[in-house]
Parts: structure tokens; sequence; C-alpha cells
């Protein structure tokens, strides 16, 4: 496939903090160190799950920079560049191509959203002015904006629009994205619950939260896949699911930060209008990184 940019599991980063919302480098430079060293396929900054949202526009590139001066070409850095404003997009990732990351993901525009003429406009605009490859990123339980099959085939013509992120939730969806657009990008799987299924359409890979806790689980349900035991694959898929559900019991990425925290990657700070992880729910996500062993 053309620009093919990581196969197999990429770690949406969450972004440690210190209590008071403070970016705590430190963690976060030991968070990127263990993931690269648990054999991870590639690191995505400033997702969803790395709290692009509150950053401001400095922190966001310090992030940016940060992730692939310490990563230092030992795994692919893919760039959350995405936003609701077509030239922010735009200058965003003109930015994480100058400091050296390999790709950049994009979401597509929230609140304001767009028609599927829109789209097309707004991702061929920042296709045009990025000289990196491009992730497009469909989740429209958070953006309201619904990328569509046809869509995805349009903008797969454009030589650097290389793959798609599918956290729609929708098979039959992510079906047709495979069926129209599969010839011209990858196809991802945004969400955790779905990577063998999403494989078994032609996916190369998934771009995961729950690798942030239990990266070396995550990836051999890839290495079980491509290597023919898609029985081994979907039985730890299912192994992993009580994990799954907990890290999506409150809004991403509270829990998964709660699990880092405990851990050891920084103080579990989040900012509002995400809140700290309530107890019961934490006792419970605890309990199951024990039973896993990521905890004592």
């Amino acid at each position: 496939m053309k620009n093919e940019i990581f196969r197999g599991i990429g770690t949406a980063l969450a972004t440690p903090m210190n209590l008071d919302g403070s970016i705590d480098y430190e963690a976060f430079g030991r968070l990127i160190d263990w993931q690269i060293e648990s054999g991870i396929n590639a690191l995505i900054a400033c997702g969803t799950t790395g709290e692009s949202a509150t950053m401001t526009e400095d922190e966001h590139k310090d992030v940016i920079r940060f992730t692939v001066e310490r990563a230092a070409g030992r795994v692919p850095v893919v760039a959350g560049t995405g936003s609701n404003n077509t030239a922010l997009a735009i200058s965003m990732t003109k930015y994480a191509c100058s400091v050296g990351a390999d790709a950049c993901l994009l979401v597509a525009p929230y609140y304001n959203k767009a028609t599927q003429e829109g789209l097309i406009a707004h991702y061929t605009a920042i296709a045009d002015a990025s000289t990196k490859p491009l992730i497009l990123y469909n989740i429209p339980s958070r953006t309201g904006c619904n990328l569509l099959p046809a869509t995805c085939a349009a903008l797969g013509k454009h030589p650097r629009i290389a793959a798609v992120k599918e956290a729609s939730g929708n098979i039959s969806q992510i079906v047709s994205v495979a069926a129209m657009a599969g010839q011209d990008m990858d196809l991802y799987s945004g969400n955790d619950d779905q990577i063998v299924p999403i494989l078994a359409m032609g996916g190369i890979g998934c771009i995961s939260v729950m690798s942030n806790l239990v990266p070396k689980e995550t990836l051999e349900i890839c290495k079980r896949f491509f290597a023919g035991d898609v029985a081994g694959a979907a039985k730890l898929q299912c192994q992993l699911l009580a994990l799954i559900r907990l890290l999506f019991c409150e809004v991403n990425p509270i829990p998964v930060k709660a699990g880092l925290a405990a851990m050891g990657y920084g103080e579990g700070g989040i900012r509002l209008p995400l809140t700290p992880m309530s107890e019961g729910a934490k006792e419970k996500l605890l309990l199951e990184m024990k039973k896993l062993g990521v905890l004592a």
C-alpha cells in the first residue's frame, strides 16, 4: 500500500500530567521508552487520548516535538494535528512535518461539522499542504460528523492520504470502507474491541488506547492474526474485553490515565472538563490490571 506508516499496534499515547494539570515530561519520556521497549509499532501523540483538546497551541507543538525527539527514529511517530478549523489543521500539520513526525492523524471536523463535500475539501487542503502521509480519523460519536465510505474512496486518490482510522463502531460501514477505499488506503481499527474484526476485513493494525497499559498483550493480537492464528487472536481479543470495557466505562482518557498513574506514569492529573475517575470504577480497573499482571 502507498505510504504504509506502520503495521500492527500504534499506541494513542496518554499525556501524563501532574495534579495541577501541567505536563509531566519526565513521566512522558519514560512512558515512550517503555512503549518502544515493549515492541510497539508506532506512537501517536496529541490525539484524543493525549488530551489535545485542552492543550494550548504551544503545548500541542511541544508534545509533538518531544515525542519525535524521544522516539529518536526507533518507531514512527504520528502527530495528531486535526481541527475543525482547516487553517489551523494545515498550520499544525506543517509544524509536525517540520519537526520530524512521520505522519499526521486528522480527526473529522467537530461541532461545526461539514458536508461530505466539505470533508473532501477540508482534507484535500491539508493533504496538499503536507509533506508527510495522513491518516483520516472517523469517530462520529465525538465529532457528530461521519466520514462515509464513498468520501474515503474519493480522498484515497490523494497521494498523501494513506490510511483511515475507523472508530465509528459500525462494522457494516467499515466493510464498505474496505470494499470502496481499501485499494487506495490502509485501514486501522480505532476501537480496541474491534481489532480482530477489522484485521479480518484487510485492516493492518489498530491505533490503541489499551496498549498504553498492556502493549505486549495488544501486540500479540496482531502477531497471532498475521501469523495465521485467527482463533488465537480472537481468543486474546476476548480475554482483554473486560479491560477494554473498563477503559471506556468513563470518558477516554479518564480511565487510562488512572491506570497509568497506578503504574507510576504521572500523578494522574487530568484537565477540565474531564474529571478524575470515580473511586468505584477505578477499583474495578485496578483489580482487572492485577488479574492481567500489570499491577502487583
